[in-house]
């Protein structure tokens, strides 16, 4: 697992992931590792999270972001992943035994590129 240590310029980092996030349409959901790929930093899923979970409620669109099996990637216990569940259920998703089909409804943003997650 690649770490934030690697990284050349952490701020960098936390801003092109944050950029992708806000790119992220209504009615579509990315993975974390999908994310982290599209910010130019394949293999950094976890730090993804990392940077989504220090920034939450700065981050536009945070709540589209999911593990790559369609669960929602906060603990089931706490406020934010009940705000995240409301808001996309509020964007048209549907929950089938706490995950969505985010095969479905995931975000296409580069689709002539197969997609590393």
């Amino acid at each position: 697992m690649k770490s934030a240590a690697d990284l050349p310029d952490r701020e960098q980092a936390r801003r092109q992931v944050l950029a992708v996030v806000a790119r992220i349409p209504a009615g579509c959901v990315a993975s974390y590792g999908q994310v982290a790929f599209e910010a130019g930093l394949p293999g950094r899923a976890r730090w993804v999270g990392k940077v989504l979970a220090e920034t939450l409620e700065a981050a536009e669109g945070w709540h589209r972001v999911l593990r790559n099996d369609g669960a929602l990637g906060l603990p089931k216990s706490s406020p934010a992943h009940a705000e995240q569940r409301s808001r996309l259920v509020t964007e048209g998703h549907r929950f089938h035994n706490d995950r969505l089909d985010i095969a479905a409804r995931r975000w296409r943003p580069r689709s002539e590129l197969p997609l590393i997650d």
